[in-house]
């Protein structure tokens, strides 16, 4: 042990008492929780994750070998994990073929409390790369990229497949032709109607019934967040025959509470007379399916469920419709992969439900605009980052051009 009384008064005492201030300063920068930056550099480079790394709240919402799924997937599309960077207010997990735009915020212990992955970038590659990685996917794939110049890139544009909530599409194109034509109007306020009331996506289901409600309200919450008691709500107010004029295949044309309680698997004798029913049945049949309860989210956990009970559209259907709601400021809320800040304009609607994924988005800068629109189909699961992944490589190429 030293002995202080020796050294007392000395420039030696002034050195020691330098060297044990420093390492007390190191010692409590060990212990100093994590940055950002490298709370998400460990979790992404480490071979086992720590329950100790993650706030309780996050571990309520998603388990350890999820999260170890999630990176592995990271990891599997993308290559080997090459680091951390800072983008603005952004960090930017560097892949060896691309980049992931993260968002991380920690507790004041130093613990994950929220993070959110963002698509991925690839890497720069050419339309024609691209496009070739989609019909590398197994199941069924439609994609169009169209521009004023034409049809820049395709993969069965007119193959009709399940769009999920890109369906949503065609119920703006009819409210936007009636508000033309003078026989609704943005600004009309409804009240809102139990019988609208479906399942999440969105929130409205949530609101009491008698709330009011403007149809720009029921328009912007059925795009920006797939609203589905919006979308109801909306395929109600302008009316299920007109809505069809604008998406003829798909008649009847369902309300999203429609097509939830003919999957639900306790209805099975009622969807299999919808099958094989002819139109004016099918019509009939959905009077009944009215009156028949909302099922359990979790009866739709497990996988694909009657992908016939769907809406079907091709590539080329969706741009058109696209097209004619571009100019709507309620399409340009959620912009979906593009970064606004590359164009002057972009409009997103998308969809999925378990073994359905489609993107649809309007792009425009100068004189120029373009839409790419991407489907897939599969009864086996989907991976959704591999698909976000070539849609965002898309979109990356189309800014080169």
């Amino acid at each position: 042990m030293q002995n202080w009384s020796k050294i007392k008064g000395s420039k030696g005492a002034i050195f020691v008492v330098l060297a044990l201030l420093l390492a007390t300063q190191a010692a409590l920068a060990s212990d100093a929780p994590l940055t950002p930056m490298a709370a998400l550099e460990r979790l992404l480079s480490a071979e086992k994750l720590q329950e100790e790394w993650f706030s309780p709240l996050v571990l309520q919402q998603i388990t350890l070998a999820q999260l170890e799924q999630i990176i592995a997937q990271l990891t599997g599309n993308l290559g080997a994990f090459q680091g951390v960077s800072e983008s603005g207010s952004t960090l930017l997990a560097l892949y060896e073929r691309g980049e992931i735009p993260t968002t991380i915020g920690l507790d004041d212990q130093g613990r994950i409390a929220t993070i959110l992955f963002q698509p991925p970038r690839l890497g720069a590659v050419g339309l024609d790369e691209a496009t070739a990685g989609f019909g590398e996917l197994p199941g069924s794939v439609s994609l169009i990229v169209l521009s004023n110049q034409g049809e820049l890139a395709s993969i069965e544009p007119d193959l009709p497949l399940a769009v999920g909530s890109a369906f949503k599409l065609a119920v703006l194109a009819a409210a936007e032709t009636k508000v033309r034509h003078g026989e609704l109007a943005w600004d009309s306020v409804v009240r809102f109607d139990d019988a609208w009331r479906s399942l999440p996506s969105g929130m409205l289901q949530e609101w009491p019934a008698g709330s009011p409600l403007t149809l720009h309200t029921l328009a912007a919450l059925m795009i920006s967040i797939s609203d589905n008691t919006a979308t109801d709500a909306l395929i109600s107010i302008v009316g299920r025959e007109f809505v069809e004029l604008f998406s003829p295949r798909n008649a009847p044309f369902l309300t999203t509470r429609e097509a939830f309680v003919l999957k639900n698997p306790q209805n099975a004798e009622t969807l299999e007379r919808f099958r094989g029913a002819d139109a004016a049945g099918r019509r009939a049949i959905l009077e009944e399916v009215n009156e028949l309860p909302l099922p359990d989210p979790l009866a739709f956990a497990n996988g694909p469920v009657a992908l016939d009970v769907e809406w079907y559209l091709t590539g080329r259907e969706l741009c058109g419709l696209m097209a004619a709601v571009r100019h709507l400021d309620l399409v340009t809320i959620n912009p979906g992969l593009a970064d606004p800040g590359d164009w002057s304009r972009v409009a997103f609607k998308g969809g999925s439900e378990p073994g359905v994924l489609n993107l649809t988005t309007w792009l425009e800068r100068g004189d120029d605009f373009y839409c790419v629109s991407a489907t897939w189909n599969d009864k086996a699961a989907l991976d959704e980052l591999r698909f976000y992944s070539l849609y965002s490589s898309l979109i990356e190429a189309l800014k080169t051009l």
